[in-house]
């Protein structure tokens, strides 16, 4: 029996790298604004076969700055826009605690990522995860996953200088301009992968066989 392939899963982070950051905290629906281009690039891995899932710090929550409902409503704004895309997000892990509730699933630490992988049973070393601060990375990298920085969010005016240093503390580090140019990397290098495997399941690439002597 051939073996069942693995399944493809990609972690996102959700501000600054799905949607715009805001210095007072993305408290609302109508405060949630995608980034150009990022439903387009979630959309794109939905119809190629990736099951992408968010994992994302929501300190607001523990803060008090807004509620699950707020909290709900952000999210089927978020989908109900991919909808029309033909995309979607399969699942948001999120974070809801302050920094001072001494938790394991606040970014940097790694609980968020090992929820993600123990709930679908995969192997998380071969996961890309793309944030767009050092501590998505660190937290992504703990796990296991491979790290993906994009210029955006908090990023966003990071020089060369600077992505030099995310590069020393997170090794492995890929960069990124946006999700769209993570997007279609990933499914560039897919492409690649599929046409090498069907070329040397085909034999073109098997060398032939010596001419028979020559009578």
């Amino acid at each position: 029996m051939a073996e069942r392939n693995p399944m493809k899963l990609v972690i996102l982070d959700r501000d600054g790298t799905i949607n715009e950051d805001r210095d007072d905290y993305v408290k609302s629906p109508e405060e949630w604004v995608p980034m150009p281009g990022a439903l387009e690039a979630i959309a794109r891995l939905h119809q190629a076969g990736w099951h992408v899932v968010v994992a994302t710090n929501q300190s607001g929550l523990g803060r008090g700055l807004f509620d699950m409902s707020a909290l709900n409503a952000m999210h089927l704004k978020m989908n109900e826009r991919l909808a029309t895309l033909g995309g979607r997000i399969d699942a948001v892990f999120f974070c809801p605690h302050a920094p001072e509730d001494d938790c394991d699933c606040r970014k940097p630490l790694p609980g968020l990522f090992t929820q993600i992988g123990e709930r679908y049973g995969v192997d998380l070393r071969s996961v890309p995860a793309v944030g767009d601060t050092l501590r998505d990375l660190q937290a992504s990298a703990a796990a296991g996953c491979k790290p993906h920085l994009v210029l955006t969010g908090k990023s966003g005016g990071l020089d060369d200088a600077g992505i030099e240093a995310m590069r020393q503390r997170v090794p492995g580090l890929v960069v990124h301009a946006d999700l769209a140019t993570f997007a279609d990397q990933l499914l560039s290098a897919e492409k690649r992968r599929v046409q090498e495997a069907r070329r040397l399941a085909s034999g073109a690439g098997a060398t032939p066989p010596p001419a028979p002597p020559q009578p």
